[in-house]
């Protein structure tokens, strides 16, 4: 398993995300099903979000967030950061390996 934070940068009116809001964290709540995403939420600033994931590939990332309602609607832009989580608390290790 590849592992990833997501940035989200908000590119549209307030007004404009919370209309999508909820179909977005529908469409969230796909990816923790799944076992693709550990935590999300909103930036303090409220400019955007961040998600922890994990996926086989970029590829398999990426076509997950391809059906979200922001970057179908044009509303937000997504940034891709693979990282390696060497250091990490227990409770996370099963997630880490990919159980």
């Amino acid at each position: 398993m590849k592992h990833f934070i997501v940035e989200i940068k908000y590119k549209n009116p307030a007004e404009k995300i919370e209309k999508l809001r909820p179909l977005h964290r529908e469409h969230l709540q796909r990816g923790y099903g799944s076992g693709i995403l550990l935590v999300s939420g909103p930036k303090a600033s409220g400019s955007g979000g961040i998600i922890v994931a994990r996926a086989n590939s970029m590829e398999e990332l990426t076509g997950f967030f391809a059906n979200d309602p922001y970057i179908l609607e044009n509303a937000a832009d997504y940034f891709y950061i693979e990282f390696n989580p060497v250091s990490r608390q227990k409770i996370l290790d099963n997630w880490i390996a990919g159980e």
